[in-house]
């Protein structure tokens, strides 16, 4: 019945209760106002009376009694009068009371807005600040009210997250630099193993192709976690002016070998308005293999890809599509997150790291563009990236990568 009632009924704000707060405030004090006049009147009224009945009972003389029964119904007549003027004035006030009312509430509205306007303000700021945006602070100007020691207070928590995130990110980043040598250092005493005049016995050598096997993965985990790093820091190295199309159909070329060993077929069609994008180099092709390995990897054998490369007023887009199994929509929209993987059962592939989407998601926006994953009604994947168009005075000097 609540969750009835709640999404019938509007949703009680703040500033709905300030002005029936404010209203009804005005109507209490205005009845207590309205009931004293009235007290005051009708104690009047009867003071009137009884002085006109006293006059009346005094022992008289025949002209006395005449002039006071004249002025006994003066009197009553005024009586009247003034009972009917106290009527008017009650009905008058009762009228006006609810005049002003409906008023107050207006400038209680009205007032309320002005008044939570830093507030909503700050609301607005703190939802558009993410883990990628944490520099920015709300900033809020004004007198040192209680409103401006919120905003200082959500923006030294929003300074202690940047500098915690930017920790983490120096400590994955010098971690897998580091890690580099012992892993160079183990890749080159298992071929120095093998490698001896000696014969090497058959389980030695399974052994060294299983560990560079496993090294090979390590090392790609690594390279996987420079480049995330790299792209959440924002460090573009050698930004250029590139074809996304281009570099979609270059990726697919050098990918012949992986898709025609799973009898994939591929669908690569393009948009009639140039992909020109500006950025690194080596992060956008990364972020395009990135995207196509995902669709080959997690893939059914003799399935198939669907690659569409176009771009519209102001972005350029990468839509890779994808089809097997129906997916779970709120599972999909976590994939851009480390290590979140669908699982084996979905491809029959327990290969990759997990880091693929997430590297996506984090050069794409590091290049000012988003990543939008969607699971299909029809079963499969829809993987769309977007990034702005590179300015008309880059592509001047603008040239196919090599």
């Amino acid at each position: 019945m609540r969750m009835l009632l709640a999404g019938v009924l509007p949703r009680r704000t703040v500033r709905m209760r300030l002005t029936a707060l404010y209203g009804a405030l005005f109507v209490v004090s205005g009845a207590v106002l309205l009931a004293i006049s009235g007290g005051v009147v009708v104690s009047s009224s009867r003071v009137s009376g009884v002085a006109a009945n006293q006059a009346v009972a005094s022992p008289l003389t025949r002209d006395q009694i005449r002039i006071h029964e004249l002025q006994a119904k003066l009197a009553s007549a005024e009586a009247q009068i003034h009972s009917g003027v106290s009527h008017g004035l009650v009905v008058g006030s009762a009228i006006a009371l609810g005049v002003m009312t409906a008023v107050s509430l207006v400038l209680g509205w009205i007032v309320a807005g002005r008044v939570l306007r830093p507030l909503r303000q700050m609301t607005v700021a703190t939802r558009r600040i993410s883990a990628d945006s944490l520099h920015e602070r709300l900033a809020v100007a004004g007198p040192g009210d209680e409103l401006k020691d919120l905003a200082d207070t959500i923006d030294g928590l929003l300074e202690r997250l940047e500098g915690a995130f930017a920790a983490q990110r120096r400590f994955v980043a010098n971690a897998s630099h580091e890690l580099r040598t012992p892993l160079a250092t183990m890749r080159a005493s298992v071929d120095v193993a093998v490698a001896k005049p000696e014969p090497v016995p058959a389980q030695t050598i399974a052994l060294a192709d299983r560990l560079r096997g496993e090294l090979d993965r390590v090392d790609g985990l690594l390279d996987g976690f420079l480049a995330l790093a790299r792209a959440q820091h924002g460090d573009l190295p050698g930004r250029t002016t590139l074809s996304l199309e281009y570099l979609t159909a270059a990726s697919l070329a050098v990918r012949a070998g992986p898709i025609a060993a799973r009898h994939l077929t591929v669908h690569h069609a393009t948009g009639p308005k140039a992909t020109w994008v500006t950025g690194s180099q080596a992060l956008v092709c990364r972020m395009v293999d990135n995207v196509l390995d995902n669709a080959i990897e997690h893939n059914k054998d003799d399935g198939w890809i669907s690659v569409t490369t176009g771009a519209d007023e102001h972005l350029a887009r990468l839509v890779v599509e994808t089809g097997g199994d129906v997916l779970d929509a709120d599972q999909v929209s976590q994939l851009a997150q480390p290590f979140r993987r669908l699982g084996a059962d979905r491809t029959g592939s327990d290969h990759g790291s997990g880091l693929g989407l997430s590297i996506v998601a984090a050069i794409a926006v590091a290049h000012g563009g988003t990543l939008d994953l969607q699971a299909r009604a029809e079963g499969g994947l829809r993987v769309s990236v977007a990034l702005p168009l590179a300015p008309a005075g880059r592509l001047a000097g603008a040239g196919v990568p090599g």
